[in-house]
């Protein structure tokens, strides 16, 4: 069911407007943004005692009118192996997958994007993060780090005379890099694959 809201999203948007690509030769584009992505609603949702406690804040600026940099600051906890895709597989919530505690990470990752063909865009986020590990009972238990790499192809929508914009897309995200975890973590991240598909909706405010 996620999939498919999230494709009929990515349909809808791509059909709102046909040139979202910004001309390399207009100088009265605006460089400068700042947004986010909406998984910040998994902070939401009620009743869940395993929200993520999810921030994300982008700091972006257009080079030209195809080539774009940003920087996202970022934070967020989970409890199941980031390899279990939440997207197609329930066993995201499952106590058997669980780990022993939590994660929470804290970082930020530097982006480029480049427009392909009107608002067609591909993007690679890479991101180095720090893990604080903590048991059931919130005492810290270690501490880590890992590079979490995210490529994406999607499409850039204007709204509001270029006021605002989303970025619906897909991707594919994972970790290159990574420090030994402690034990009871580590049985369980093993089970799952390092890289695994991962749909996104970015938007944010021009100025």
């Amino acid at each position: 069911m996620k999939i498919l809201l999230f494709a009929m999203t990515l349909i809808m948007a791509s059909t709102l407007q046909v040139r979202s690509q910004y001309s390399e030769t207009d100088s009265t584009y605006k460089h400068y943004f700042v947004g986010s992505t909406l998984f910040i609603l998994g902070n939401f949702i009620p009743n869940d005692p395993n929200a993520p406690g999810f921030i994300q804040l982008n700091l972006g600026y257009r080079i030209t009118g195809k080539d774009v940099i940003s920087l996202e600051l970022k934070t967020w906890k989970y409890a199941w192996p980031l390899g279990i895709n939440p997207f197609y597989n329930s066993a995201n919530i499952t106590p058997i997958e669980k780990f022993p505690g939590y994660i929470r990470e804290y970082g930020f990752a530097i982006a480029y994007q480049r427009y392909l063909w009107n608002g067609l865009y591909a993007a690679i986020h890479v991101a180095p993060l720090w893990q604080t590990f903590k048991n059931e009972s919130g005492n810290t238990v270690g501490n880590g780090f890992h590079i979490f790499n995210t490529y994406r192809v999607g499409y850039h929508v204007k709204l509001f005379n270029d006021r605002f914009f989303i970025e619906p897309s897909l991707g594919i995200a994972g970790r290159p890099y990574y420090t030994e975890m402690p034990d009871g973590f580590r049985k369980k991240d093993d089970k799952w694959p390092k890289w695994t598909p991962e749909p996104g909706l970015h938007f944010g405010y021009n100025f």
